[in-house]
């Protein structure tokens, strides 16, 4: 009988410690959004809105792409619009290496998609206000529609501070 309980009480920790550990307690905010994968047209806006209610908190901003591995290109490029509580507006062009030299996908690769996170700005930084930030994102290729994304993401991960 002890035996029993023994093994009911490891299953109930591992089962506890399973839960605490899948929590991701650093991220802040994290959304995708689909994307017409037969053609991504440059007039097509993904959107966010983030709310800052902590202008002294260290973020990491991070741009998720999700594309198929028929993606005809080893990177992308996207174009991204920040519009802050005060009205006004700061404009990215980030570049997005898919795939190497040969040809090997750079991310995570499940079945026919590959994930992969890009930094949008170098290091950490910190929202200057509070309020609502509204994040755009259209398709930065030179080609009219893109074949092969699927997903694009916005992630906020906190950042420890010493």
């Amino acid at each position: 009988m002890a035996k029993g309980r023994g093994l009911i009480g490891i299953l109930i920790t591992l089962g506890f410690t399973l839960i605490f550990a899948s929590c991701d307690s650093k991220v802040y905010y994290d959304q995708s959004r689909t994307v017409d994968e037969h053609g991504w047209l440059p007039s097509d806006t993904v959107s966010f809105d983030v709310q800052i209610d902590d202008t002294t908190r260290m973020y990491n901003c991070l741009i998720e792409v999700r594309n198929s591995v028929s993606y005809p290109y080893s990177n992308t490029f996207l174009f991204i619009g920040t519009t802050f509580p005060d009205g006004s507006v700061a404009h990215d062009t980030l570049e997005c290496p898919l795939a190497d030299a040969e040809g090997r996908w750079l991310g995570k690769h499940t079945g026919r998609y590959v994930d992969t996170r890009f930094r949008l700005r170098r290091g950490t930084f910190r929202f200057p206000m509070t309020g609502n930030y509204h994040f755009a994102i259209t398709n930065g290729m030179r080609d009219s529609a893109i074949s092969g994304l699927h997903d694009i993401g916005l992630r906020l991960e906190y950042v420890k501070t010493k």
